[in-house]
């Protein structure tokens, strides 16, 4: 429905591949391209764990209406808000096309960020899904909160590594 936001659901892994290409799982590849009408994806460094988001372009015009909730919570709670700050954080977003396929190229500053090699774990969390490198991921294996998200990378990855080894 027109004016509705788009949610990202589901899990995928994916390993490095050919031409230095990782692989958009399609069932976040199909949201995307609904979201941005095209096959493109935009990467951003999450504004507190060390993995990057991933979304739709339609999502940034909800980035005001974002701001202006974001401020009033803080208001009401009487805490400093930055909002230029937090605004920096929203926009500065790599939009990386992808192929029919769900193929892209990881830019090498948001890898960087993320501690990105060779191994990608996606997570949708509804407005967004994450992007992780399953050694970071794993580094959160304290918070009881993770546990299950943690035991689905660990399984997309033993199943994903296992067809790498067949071939």
């Amino acid at each position: 429905m027109a004016g509705q936001p788009h949610i990202y659901s589901g899990q995928g892994f994916s390993l490095l591949r050919d031409k230095n290409r990782f692989v958009l799982p399609n069932a976040l590849r199909t949201t995307v391209r609904e979201s941005s009408g095209k096959d493109v994806i935009c990467l951003a460094k999450h504004s507190e764990w060390k993995c990057l988001v991933g979304f739709g372009l339609s999502r940034v015009a909800d980035f005001e209406a974002q701001l202006d909730a974001e401020q009033a919570r803080a208001d009401a709670a009487q805490r400093p808000f930055n909002r230029d700050k937090r605004a920096m954080q929203l926009y500065t977003f790599t939009p990386t096309p992808f192929d029919t396929s769900g193929r892209f190229v990881m830019p090498e500053a948001l890898a960087s960020l993320a501690n990105i090699q060779d191994q990608l774990y996606f997570q949708g969390v509804g407005r967004f899904f994450t992007i992780w490198n399953p050694e970071e991921l794993y580094k959160l294996a304290d918070d009881p909160e993770m546990e299950g998200v943690i035991a689905t990378c660990c399984s997309f990855a033993d199943a994903e590594l296992a067809r790498a080894k067949k071939k």
